[in-house]
């Protein structure tokens, strides 16, 4: 059965039971995906500079990315960092087709990594599972079914707080686990609704996320070309395909394709390869390892099914660097460039100054003109911050109407304050000059403005 719905006849889902077939790669899958889940479930516990690992919390509008806080008020280089993810997917599936989702995609992992493990575990391999979902509710398919389920809510619940925890944080979470549940109602019915919703995609939804809910698989008919890599059959190699036989091909008629049907059998999405690219296809590998187990036994060469280009399979090419995919390579080689700038020269805090509209200058006392200014401080760390408003020139004076008071992590702060200039120190219209903003003495930016005065001469 093969087909975008996976539905049978009578339009009824057809439940998908994939054969395993542990082959090379599904041997380094598997270890990448032991790298991915220790990373997942460990990742909000790591720190750097005190910071989270990975943090996105949108009820706080606080992000921390690799030790850096980042607060809505860099939505540049969230704009920008999110062009440069688009352009990476776009040369990715160039390149690499859909490679992304047979070896990366978290819904791939948790699915054919942990919940089918824990199903064929408990229930056996793909013939037993179809036999006891078939058969009638005895106490043996009551004790197994009860078993997996019961794991898949336990695993679910495991997601969920690892995927809380990237979201409030993991001392929040700690605080939601261990303090009484009338403190924390919110955090615990969040942990109970991303439970039940990890566990239906896993136990219910499933291949369905890939095929139908996900639009990155519809992405391949815009994306990939002739020279793009992809789990292909090589049907020159393969066609035309014939069951074995006892008796001799004289001719040679056959091609190296024994019609098995195996690579149908173990493919998670239930598609059949051999008919072509498909968009549900997630590129797993499953059927490169079946089909080189059976090449394996009847004597032929492996890579039936692998990772072929169509112009590899159809002129012999080998993988090359398109022009297509160097277009891209330069925008994204560009546009990461300008994104590490920005967040490699970027402050922690931000001030704007601006001179207070309708008005001029002021005489003031001792031979000093003033100008009033208003100004807005932005705490981008993670802590409260204490800041002053200071000049290079010895002597300008600050005084405030308004001062700054303490600036909140990821917020902000408005100031009133006078600019004074010895009268003497004035010979223009309009002269610039240069406030620093300063955090215990140091002066962590500075922002250059107007001082309006009349001329000296």
């Amino acid at each position: 059965m093969d087909g975008l719905l996976a539905a049978k006849e009578n339009g009824k889902r057809q439940w998908m039971y994939p054969l395993v077939r542990k082959g090379r790669f599904y041997k380094w899958r598997s270890w990448l995906s032991y790298f991915y889940l220790i990373f997942f479930f460990a990742g909000p516990f790591l720190r750097i500079n005190g910071q989270p690992l990975l943090l996105l919390n949108v009820i706080d509008r606080q992000f921390v990315l690799l030790g850096q806080v980042f607060w809505p008020q860099d939505i540049f280089l969230f704009m920008l960092a999110s062009l440069v993810f688009l352009v990476c997917v776009v040369i990715f599936t160039i390149a690499f087709g859909r490679i992304f989702c047979g070896w990366i995609c978290p819904q791939t992992i948790f699915m054919e990594m942990v919940f089918r493990k824990i199903e064929i575990w408990i229930e056996g391999d793909a013939n037993k599972r179809k036999k006891l979902d078939a058969g009638a509710w005895t106490r043996e398919k009551i004790i197994k079914k009860t078993a997996k389920h019961a794991l898949f809510v336990l695993v679910s619940f495991l997601i969920a707080n690892t995927f809380l925890a990237y979201i409030i944080g993991s001392e929040s979470l700690v605080k939601i686990i261990v303090e009484p549940v009338t403190a924390h109602w919110v955090g615990f019915i969040s942990i109970w609704v991303f439970t039940i919703v990890f566990y239906l995609i896993y136990s219910q939804v499933r291949e369905l996320v890939c095929t139908l809910i996900c639009p990155y698989g519809r992405l391949q008919s815009v994306l990939i070309d002739e020279h793009t890599l992809v789990v292909a059959y090589d049907d020159v190699r393969g066609e035309p395909r014939g069951k074995l036989s006892r008796n001799a091909d004289p001719f040679n008629l056959k091609g190296d394709c024994v019609d098995c049907s195996l690579c149908v059998a173990v493919c998670p999405t239930g598609i059949d390869i051999r008919k072509g690219t498909q968009i549900e296809c997630i590129n797993c590998t499953a059927c490169i390892d079946a089909c080189d187990q059976v090449m394996d036994k009847i004597g032929k060469p492996r890579n039936l099914i692998g990772y072929f280009s169509e112009n590899m399979i159809r002129l012999k090419e080998k993988p090359s660097f398109t022009g297509r995919m160097m277009g891209y390579t330069a925008v994204i080689t560009v546009l990461v460039a300008v994104l590490g700038y920005f967040i490699f020269s970027r402050s922690d805090m931000d001030i704007t100054v601006m001179r207070s509209a309708g008005m001029l200058y002021q005489q003031q006392p001792g031979g000093y003109i003033s100008n009033i200014y208003n100004a807005e401080i932005i705490n981008k760390t993670n802590q409260d911050k204490v800041i002053r408003i200071g000049a290079d020139d010895p002597a300008v004076k600050i005084s405030y109407i308004q001062a700054p008071g303490p600036v909140a992590k990821g917020g902000s702060a408005k100031t009133v304050f006078f600019v004074m200039l010895p009268a003497s120190k004035v010979h223009a219209a309009k002269t610039t000059i240069k406030l620093n903003l300063l955090l215990g003495g140091k002066v962590v930016q500075s922002v250059k403005t107007n001082f309006i005065a009349p001329t000296n001469d």
